[in-house]
């Protein structure tokens, strides 16, 4: 009989979709401060300004709820904690169950090895975007920076625009953008597959933090 088990806590299910809201707003707008597409007939309109200003609060929102997980990956339960819930490669038996899991993604393999929480493959990839997260983050305070060099962000990015350049800094971030796009999409597909599979109520374990569990693969 499968058992109902709480698995995402609510800062987990907070988190994720403020930083799906933020991920979605500051890919449109810093597309259009890239290159503006809306016509204005007048400098009154400030369609510039308005997008910048979106922009950078979002920025902040995204930094904060960046904040947040990274505390909760230290206080949450096992699911969301950084070790070992999302270090699978520093064990053997980790390592199994990702290939497995990798075999199962490009068909090679039936059924997917049992996980509570994120998969191993999963799990390796949230901590590679967890990493591009803090690289938009920093690029993007940096060159926000330049707008107010006496200001906090100013004093705290220019040693970082002097190193690397503001032009390599604008490239870094944009890239980062469309490899975050990119995981979006591929996230929503193996979510749906992952549901669809093995039936655990994975899709909606993110809005109310519950799966459907079978004790006899997760003994």
């Amino acid at each position: 009989m499968l058992q109902i088990r709480y698995v995402w806590e609510r800062p987990i299910r907070i988190t994720h979709w403020v930083n799906f809201f933020s991920i979605v707003v500051l890919s449109i707008t810093g597309i259009y401060i890239g290159a503006p597409f809306a016509s204005v007939h007048s400098s009154s309109q400030y369609v510039m300004g308005g997008m910048r200003a979106v922009h950078f609060f979002f920025g902040y929102l995204f930094g904060l709820s960046l904040i947040v997980r990274i505390i909760w990956g230290f206080m949450g339960n096992q699911h969301a904690r950084w070790f070992p819930a999302f270090t699978p490669w520093l064990s053997i038996e980790g390592w199994k169950r990702l290939i497995g899991t990798f075999t199962f993604y490009i068909f090679l393999r039936r059924l997917p090895p049992p996980a509570v929480g994120h998969n191993p493959l999963a799990a390796t990839a949230y901590s590679g975007v967890f990493v591009l997260f803090l690289v938009q983050i920093v690029t993007g305070f940096a060159l926000y920076g330049q707008f107010d060099p006496s200001g906090i962000w100013g004093t705290m990015g220019s040693h970082l625009l002097l190193v690397v350049g503001a032009q390599w800094m604008r490239l870094i971030h944009h890239v980062v953008m469309w490899l975050l796009i990119g995981f979006a999409i591929q996230h929503v597909y193996s979510s749906y597959l992952m549901n669809a599979r093995e039936k655990n109520g994975t899709v909606s374990s993110i809005f109310d933090g519950f799966k459907f569990i079978d004790p006899e693969e997760h003994h």
